[in-house]
């Protein structure tokens, strides 16, 4: 296999790619317990120099005979992302390639890239791989009739994608959901929210969907929740929970919401918790 241009890291068997779909904006008024100017100084510490700037990963893997995509970026949808194909394209992949797609969970901005403009599917030989609890909320009519006009608005885009893959769609409650590939639940951010641990000849990785949206806020500040959450405290109980465990255990993880370099390891000194981003694989 070349060089592939994009940040890389092996999890055993599987070769784990960080695949950039590009960004969306998200103001700092949209998160709760922590104030927008301390939001905003956090940021710029960090040297982000677009505070309000959220980037979105998606993760290709490789290996055990399968060509995998974890999540499908925002496809463009509100001017946001848009990258995935031709990024993929750089990687030396084609739609037709990827053979099953996992899902964190149906936001806009994770499953806007799996269908085209006009609603068609774009990985024409994927199986569609999503939580039972996640499949089952956007598909909830109450929760449709409850739900604001920009929500309304993502349940409209995440049936579209369940409906377009519906042949092949899959749905799971816990458990190993591929050879070597096990879902997590966290619960909170949506309904049925999930990772995928990779554990492969004693090597582990986490891809943890949207544990964070600021990584450099929302890990030293667990309890920072925001709107995008369907239950912010959940979301913010499974945030400490998780980063006490991929601390504690010095897990590789992998996010859609950290930046380009896509993985890194969460550190804990004292009462709090810090990201480093690992560059080499």
């Amino acid at each position: 296999m070349s060089a592939i241009p994009f940040p890389s890291q092996q999890a055993g068997d599987f070769t784990v790619t960080a695949i950039s779909d590009g960004y969306l904006t998200a103001s700092l008024d949209l998160l709760s317990n922590i104030d927008p100017a301390e939001a905003s100084r956090m940021q710029n510490a960090a040297g982000q120099k677009e505070p309000a700037a959220v980037h979105i990963n998606c993760y290709l893997v490789r290996g055990a005979g399968r060509t995998i995509l974890i999540d499908g970026g925002a496809g463009g949808i509100k001017q946001w992302g848009g990258r995935l194909m031709s990024n993929l394209s750089l990687a030396g992949v084609v739609p037709a390639d990827i053979d099953t797609i996992l899902l964190t969970h149906a936001h806009p901005d994770h499953v806007g890239g799996l269908v085209d403009a006009a609603g068609q599917i774009i990985f024409p030989n994927a199986e569609l791989v999503a939580h039972q609890r996640e499949l089952a909320f956007w598909q909830d009519d109450g929760n449709l009739s409850r739900a604001s006009e920009r929500a309304r608005g993502n349940f409209l885009i995440a049936r579209q994608v369940f409906d377009g893959y519906r042949d092949t769609l899959r749905t799971f409650q816990q458990g190993e959901v591929l050879p070597g590939i096990r879902a997590m639940p966290l619960p909170g951010h949506t309904d049925g929210h999930a990772g995928y641990l990779f554990e492969s000849l004693d090597q582990s990785l986490l891809v943890w969907g949207d544990i964070v949206h600021f990584p450099h806020i929302q890990i030293e500040r667990p309890d920072v929740s925001i709107a995008f959450d369907q239950d912010p405290s959940l979301a913010a109980a499974t945030r400490s929970r998780l980063l006490d465990l991929v601390s504690a255990e010095k897990l590789l993880i992998a996010g859609m919401h950290l930046g380009e370099l896509g993985f890194a390891r969460i550190k804990r000194s004292s009462e709090s918790y810090g990201l480093e981003y690992e560059t080499e694989a």
